[in-house]
């Protein structure tokens, strides 16, 4: 299971690109490979801390996907000695019971939005503007991977590029970090291994390569 979470071929990505690459964070669906992902998200997490990057209170995990990458690195956190709050949202407002778009712990403090990539970073944005309506403060955005390619900008015919990538695009914007367990350069780094995936994937090195040289940022 945990080979295909990254599969090597020719997919579409929500930006309309043909990637030779695909991370699927919704195969970690098993108790055992979602608990070793969540301790990577919290010792990413608390080695950003160490080094200064961010403090936090709590963390947020953005509908869909958000929501179990949140909780279970919540429950990572707390083996690891740190115990802190976590929450997540609703994609409709809930109009019994307790009401809201809220689940969880009320946001307040310093909040880490947990969630699998950034692709054009509208989903966070959403996050961000949500916190802070609730009167918290977004301080990192905690993710998975980040692909490090150049956002796409408007264009009259084509696609034309940004010079920053939309991890890039969105610490300008909000003034706060982003912070990935890993990037492109470790999949580059990781099909060089002698993992056995790697070795069979490495046939898509080629590709991997004009990928970065056309999109890198």
């Amino acid at each position: 299971m945990a080979s295909k979470v990254l599969t090597f071929g020719e997919f579409k990505t929500k930006a309309g690109r043909l990637s030779p690459y695909f991370f699927h964070a919704g195969l970690f669906n098993r108790g055992a490979s979602l608990g070793r992902l969540a301790t990577f998200y919290a010792q990413t997490l608390l080695q950003a801390r160490a080094q200064g990057r961010v403090e936090f209170d709590m963390l947020f995990g953005p509908a869909y996907k958000g929501i179990t990458l949140a909780s279970a690195t919540a429950v990572a956190l707390a083996n690891l000695g740190v115990d802190v709050p976590f929450a997540f949202n609703r994609k409709e407002a809930k109009d019994h019971g307790e009401g809201g778009v809220i689940v969880g712990s009320p946001l307040a403090g310093r909040v880490v939005i947990v969630d699998d990539v950034i692709t054009d970073g509208a989903a966070k944005r959403e996050s961000v503007e949500l916190i802070r309506a609730h009167g918290a403060t977004p301080v990192a955005v905690l993710i998975a991977l980040d692909r490090v390619e150049r956002a796409a900008a408007m264009a009259v015919s084509g696609e034309s590029l940004s010079s920053q990538s939309a991890v890039q695009a969105f610490e300008q914007e909000f003034g706060i970090p982003v912070i990935s367990i890993a990037n492109f350069g470790d999949l580059m780094q990781f099909l060089d291994s002698d993992s056995p995936h790697a070795r069979d994937a490495r046939a898509f090195r080629s590709a991997m390569e004009q990928y970065r040289a056309k999109y890198a940022a």
